[in-house]
């Protein structure tokens, strides 16, 4: 009996963390160390950029919009994401934290064609291509917001080799979250891309010039900078 079967195919999640019990979970969750590492890479990769028009696409809660928000404090962020009962928290925290005069929050479900084309110097993402079972809807938004020389800055969760490294991960990583937690944090990693997959998304985007590098045994880390040239016309 295979006791390490492998994970050759990612297994797809719902697309939208639309039920208020799993969205209240996850916006109290402690995603800190994640969460505050995606700034630092944003400072490492891109130390020279200071973004003023910010798109944070997937922005669930907005924790990294609010985090950001502090980092760059210059920049006007805009939060975006296709589940409601998420965005009411995210509002919530937005006052809590005294940040609604620098981030706004909008419900969009990508592709969006009307969200506003090239007007972005800094795109950022985080864990929202596991949930893309088009992971091209992640990236025609990339091409659709950003401008000539934007700073591009994705990062998600990474599919394990084995169903056994999904588990010993969820265990490391969710034994103490309360039950929902720890079965969303599980099948988030069944339904993650690996790198190899992401380079091919990327290739077919028109997008290949981006990096693409595993940053933990966990995340995934896909950055660069906008292409001004052919390689980057608007989404119409």
């Amino acid at each position: 009996m295979n006791m390490n079967p492998l994970l050759p195919h990612r297994i797809p999640e719902p697309e939208l963390m639309d039920d208020p019990e799993q969205a209240r979970a996850y916006a109290e969750a402690d995603f800190s160390e994640p969460h505050q590492a995606f700034i630092a890479h944003f400072r490492r990769i891109f130390p020279a950029h200071t973004p003023r028009q910010v798109i944070d696409l997937g922005c669930g809660p907005a924790d990294i919009s609010i985090r950001f928000s502090r980092a760059y404090p210059d920049a006007a962020i805009l939060g975006v994401d296709g589940a409601m009962a998420m965005l009411d928290l995210g509002n919530s925290a937005l006052v809590r934290h005294g940040a609604s005069g620098r981030v706004e929050l909008q419900c969009r479900y990508l592709p969006d064609p009307h969200l506003p084309v090239r007007q972005f110097d800094a795109v950022i993402s985080n864990s929202l291509l596991h949930h893309l079972d088009d992971p091209a809807a992640l990236w025609q938004t990339v091409r659709h917001v950003a401008e000539p020389g934007a700073a591009i800055l994705i990062m998600d969760l990474m599919r394990p080799r084995s169903i056994q490294e999904a588990q010993y991960l969820a265990g490391r990583y969710a034994a103490d979250a309360p039950p929902i937690l720890q079965h969303d944090f599980y099948h988030s990693l069944l339904a993650a891309y690996r790198p190899d997959e992401v380079r091919l998304q990327l290739g077919g985007a028109g997008l290949s010039y981006l990096q693409v590098e595993a940053v933990s045994d966990r995340h995934l880390l896909t950055w660069g900078i906008m292409d001004g040239g052919v390689n980057s016309p608007p989404v119409v």
